[in-house]
């Protein structure tokens, strides 16, 4: 199996999705919750006309969007695409993922976005494990045929599905932590995840939180969480009650040593650097 990659830095996070869509001979499908870089909808242009079946799944609702999610929609009918519509009327298809063929697989904590792939804090994360390929293409499958539909039970252990088992997940995962939590994420705000944060805090845990200020120059969007730096997790989960218990969110689990070593030493970075004052959050 091919060695799973961490990418934090603003100039890779384009090219990391290029190169997954590029690579795509058969099949590809991915979840769209904003999109206004043309080198990827070229890149998705790009796929169709080499034959590949393209699958898209787009929420129907995000926050001053339906504008831009009608002109998305239009964009990639005309391209071929197959396109979903996530029909919850209230719950936001929030998670971003794509899959090209029987792998590689992204998860993503950005938005498609020239915003994102320029100036944001955010972290994606590229793998060929077969348990996350084949986890997020059951989910797309399942996703696809509308929100009554359950999402399937056998996702792996690497995936945290919300928001069916998102506050269970990561309430787990805080627990185990001994020696260190370091959390990115502008929204920790849910009561029971703060409330446990301190209790931690208390154990002798250090519990280190980057929220919407001290990121550098980076505007506040991604989440990240490490635990005993052994342990991490990256995507669209935000430990707010609304992305713990409302949203279709998706974040994978991390045991590469390589790249828990990357994120961690991303971490330090952050946390180390002079705080510029408040930044803009993104959705």
């Amino acid at each position: 199996m091919q060695a799973e990659r961490f990418v934090f830095t603003a100039n890779q996070r384009a090219s990391s999705v290029l190169r997954v869509i590029g690579g795509a001979r058969e099949r590809l499908v991915l979840s769209l919750f904003r999109c206004d870089d043309f080198r990827i909808l070229d890149a998705i242009g790009a796929a169709l006309q080499r034959g590949v079946d393209v699958a898209v799944l787009v929420t129907s609702r995000a926050k001053g969007g339906a504008k831009r999610l009608d002109e998305l929609w239009g964009v990639l009918e005309n391209m071929g695409a197959a396109l979903h519509r996530y029909a919850d009327p209230v719950v936001k298809y929030h998670a971003k993922y794509l899959v090209a063929d029987d792998g590689p697989a992204l998860v993503a904590s950005l938005n498609f976005t020239r915003r994102c792939f320029t100036s944001t804090c955010d972290f994606l994360l590229t793998t060929h494990d077969p348990v996350v390929v084949g986890g997020l293409r059951r989910l797309f499958a399942a996703d696809s045929r509308g929100p009554e539909s359950a999402p399937p039970s056998r996702l792996g252990n690497r995936l945290i599905v919300g928001p069916e088992h998102a506050r269970r997940a990561l309430t787990g995962l805080l627990e185990q932590a001994r020696r260190s939590i370091r959390i990115v994420d502008p929204k920790v705000t849910d009561p029971a995840i703060v409330d446990l944060l301190k209790t931690k805090r208390a154990e002798g845990v250090e519990v280190t939180v980057l929220g919407r200020e001290g990121l550098r120059q980076h505007v506040p969007h991604g989440k990240m969480l490490l635990v005993d730096e052994a342990i991490g997790v990256l995507g669209s989960l935000s430990l707010s009650a609304l992305s713990l218990d409302f949203r279709r969110e998706v974040a994978v689990v991390v045991h590469d040593p390589q790249c828990l070593e990357q994120m961690n030493r991303v971490f330090r970075r952050l946390a180390s650097g002079p705080a510029p004052g408040r930044a803009r959050p993104v959705n």
